[in-house]
């Protein structure tokens, strides 16, 4: 049986995102960023699964979900 551990972590619908940059700027561990000018995208490592950022979208396509650690 293998241990595997869930934890929180934003999640970006990437085809929705418009890079506003709403979520790098409220973001405390600096989990995210601008990828090519195009959408966030969420280092898992740093994220710590708050959830500022998804309070923060003007857009509401960043989740906070479970995911495998």
């Amino acid at each position: 049986m293998t241990n595997t551990k869930q934890r929180r972590k934003a999640v970006v619908d990437r085809d929705v995102c418009v890079a506003c940059g709403c979520c790098v700027k409220v973001c405390p561990t600096s989990a995210i960023a601008i990828y090519k000018g195009i959408a966030a995208q969420v280092d898992w490592a740093r994220c710590v699964g708050c959830g500022k950022c998804a309070k923060e979208c003007p857009a509401s396509i960043i989740t906070i979900e479970e995911v495998q650690a």
